[in-house]
């Protein structure tokens, strides 16, 4: 017999992706291709900055498949990349080579921000504004501009078009470009990987988040908290849970993103997990937690 043994470590298909026929219902159900609002559009345009200053806790897979899901579902949704890597406009395979107009034109320059922001190609409803490694010196040079820390807030007040949504992927750091970023939102989305070191360095992000809130913007709220990497075999991953749950109640969104390898794969292909697949864990978790954001935006109790 060829099937007697499975190994343990290995999960079986029923655990780790959901049966054929459920994921081609889930598939139609994320990439809507009839078009029609399925999730509530909010009364005013939330700004949401996604910030975590560690690297790796999944702050640019989450700006950009929170950013398809809701633009699939009805919501017009603005992205800026914040970060000099430049990865949310590779996920959303925007150019950004050099020489390409982006974020850093808008904040060194003055440059429209509608000037600069390019339409995603094959998701109606979404625009992303690209970074270039210009703005790796943006940080350098924003030192001795004038309102340096409010230059992104008024380049995306200016922007004739009305959004549903404006998500800004924030680079792993506290400098001037965070609080550019921090200074524009209205909400902060916090990323957080459910690893062992998941809370170091929190504390840092939510002090600096409150000096902005007494200097610079006083409707600023942590809003969401996401938890991302979850691997639901080990029993750490339910310790953070219990723990960052504790710590932020109701903040935590119930829905969680798992590691799922689909979602680690669709960058290389400049997509976002829901449209390179559709019906795997991550595109559903990700569709998920798209589906509460929107919720709490109409109830107001988020936004």
């Amino acid at each position: 017999m060829t099937d007697a043994y499975v190994s343990r470590e290995t999960p079986t298909r029923e655990e780790d992706d959901p049966p054929l026929a459920m994921e081609a219902l889930r598939a139609v159900q994320i990439l809507n291709p009839s078009g029609v609002v399925t999730m509530p559009r909010p009364d005013h345009t939330r700004i949401m900055c996604v910030a975590n200053q560690k690297g790796g806790v999944g702050k640019t897979t989450t700006t950009v498949n929170l950013a398809v899901a809701l633009a699939l579902h009805g919501n017009r949704v603005l992205v800026v990349d914040l970060d000099p890597q430049g990865n949310a406009s590779t996920g959303l395979n925007v150019p950004h080579h050099a020489g390409i107009p982006d974020v850093y034109d808008c904040l060194i320059d003055n440059v429209p921000l509608s000037d600069v922001a390019q339409a995603v190609e094959g998701i109606p409803n979404l625009w992303c504004v690209p970074a270039t490694i210009d703005l790796a010196g943006a940080e350098i040079e924003l030192v001795s501009v004038v309102a340096r820390e409010s230059r992104l807030s008024r380049a995306i007040a200016a922007h004739p078009d009305t959004f549903d949504y404006v998500f800004i992927d924030c680079p792993p750091s506290l400098g001037l470009l965070t609080v550019n970023a921090l200074v524009a939102a209205q909400e902060v989305l916090i990323p957080i990987q459910c690893e062992y070191y998941a809370l170091e360095g929190l504390n840092q992000l939510i002090n600096n988040i409150n000096l902005v809130r007494q200097h610079l913007n006083p409707t600023l709220d942590v809003s969401t908290i996401l938890l991302t990497m979850y691997d639901r075999r080990t029993r750490l991953a339910d310790a953070v849970e219990q723990d960052v749950r504790n710590h932020f109640g109701d903040k935590v969104l119930r829905a969680v993103i798992p590691r799922n390898v689909r979602v680690s794969e669709a960058p290389s292909y400049g997509q976002s997990v829901m449209t390179y697949d559709p019906g795997s864990r991550g595109a559903t978790s990700y569709f998920e937690a798209a589906q509460e954001i929107a919720e709490h935006g109409v109830k107001g109790g988020k936004a």
